[in-house]
């Protein structure tokens, strides 16, 4: 009796074992089956470190956390913000348009003399200086103002014999003598007035080419001159040059002809209208700077060289190119970054090529395409967030994400 009991009590406990041991193994293999596997683990103060296995921080005293892949989002890389805490925390959107971009450089300018309107007086033969008319480098002179009288004892004599033989009447001897008076050196003029008083006009006086500002001026009372001396030098001042250094980086930009603005201090409320005459070919070593030559119209001799000006000069794009807001932009000192704004409130880092910047907008020349949303206010929070996770701008050129990298959301009340 007592062992039919001991068996019987044995085939329950073999029968309720196998029951639990039924129920007990689908519910394990339904808890394995619906846990997400770790995409890699992170150290949460270090998250840029990546590791392929659990275990303890190298950097901290502490646990690596695993990162889990999060539904569809699991192949590109973005930080989440549910839409309608967007405006709470100063999100802000701006579109990448596509359009021509009208760049104003505000630099300074230097007057100088313009060096194509310059006159060297020299002595047309050797001669004695018997008068000087008072003047003096640095005096503006009116065109044929005098500067000083020289006499030419060599004139004298073959002025003689010209006139010796107009008296003789031979045409061809008169010419010849007439060509040998020109060929000495003697101006038109004064061989004509020497033809027509029919007296000797061995005095030079030499005077003015040109209206402007008289430079140098060689000659004094009494002194000798040779052939060919220089005796003064003078610059005109029809026309000035302004002197304008462009940043090297913005004279690519330049064409010769294009329209320049310029404002004077000592021309309080007068803006003159110039043109580029010139771009010249060499780069400033020390200032890294493009010499630009600007012509403007003096006609009352208000402009002098050596006063400044404000000069405004506008550059078009040649074709329509993106186009971001400045702030957009995200400068780490290696690359320039935007935070695109996507479907469903996420928004990923994107490295950019930038171009010319104008005032508040900025060329893209590579990362976007026209018709994205780029956060222009509040980008430093998103991407803070985003380098807080872990999350890193794909190389330029390289826009495709990281599929190691899972989605990474920032929900109200949702961790890391």
């Amino acid at each position: 009796m007592n062992n039919r009991m001991i068996a019987a009590a044995l085939l329950l406990l073999g029968l309720g074992a196998g029951y639990g041991l039924a129920q007990w193994r689908p519910a394990a293999a339904v808890t394995a089956k619906d846990e997400k596997p770790a995409l890699y683990w992170y150290d949460p103060m270090y998250p840029q470190q990546k590791f392929d296995k659990p275990g303890k921080s190298p950097f901290m005293d502490m646990q690596l956390v695993p990162r889990y892949a999060e539904g569809a989002a699991a192949d590109t890389p973005s930080v989440q913000i549910d839409p309608r805490q967007t405006q709470n925390i100063g999100v802000r959107l701006a579109r990448v348009s596509r359009g021509v971009l009208t760049s104003t450089l505000e630099l300074s300018g230097i007057l100088a003399f313009n060096d194509r309107e310059v006159a060297v007086v020299q002595a047309r033969a050797a001669g004695f200086v018997e008068r000087v008319y008072g003047r003096a480098a640095g005096d503006v002179l009116k065109d044929g103002a005098p500067l000083a009288d020289i006499l030419v004892p060599e004139w004298a004599a073959a002025q003689e014999e010209f006139l010796a033989l107009r008296h003789n009447g031979d045409a061809g001897l008169i010419a010849a003598a007439r060509q040998r008076l020109r060929l000495s050196g003697m101006p038109a003029g004064l061989i004509a007035q020497m033809e027509r008083s029919g007296r000797v006009q061995s005095v030079l006086t030499v005077t003015s080419p040109l209206a402007g500002a008289l430079q140098t001026l060689e000659v004094r009372e009494g002194m000798t001159v040779a052939a060919g001396q220089t005796l003064a030098r003078i610059n005109g001042l029809d026309q000035v040059w302004l002197q304008v250094a462009v940043p090297e980086a913005q004279g690519a930009g330049l064409v010769v002809g294009q329209t320049v603005e310029s404002r004077f201090v000592g021309l309080p409320g007068k803006t003159l209208k110039g043109t580029v005459s010139a771009i010249l070919p060499a780069t400033a070593m020390d200032s890294r700077t493009v010499q630009v030559r600007v012509e403007l119209p003096n006609p009352d001799g208000s402009l002098r060289p050596g006063m400044t000006a404000q000069v405004r000069l506008a550059q078009n794009t040649a074709q329509p190119v993106l186009q971001v807001p400045s702030e957009a932009l995200v400068r780490t000192g290696k690359r320039v970054l935007v935070m695109l704004a996507e479907e469903g409130g996420r928004f990923r880092p994107v490295e950019v090529e930038v171009g010319t910047e104008n005032q508040d907008q900025t060329v893209i020349r590579s990362g976007l395409q026209e018709g994205q949303q780029v956060v222009a206010s509040g980008q430093f929070l998103l991407d803070s967030e985003a380098s807080l996770r872990g999350l890193v701008a794909p190389e330029s050129g390289d826009l495709s994400s990281d599929p190691s990298m899972g989605g990474m959301s920032l929900q109200p009340g949702a961790r890391p």
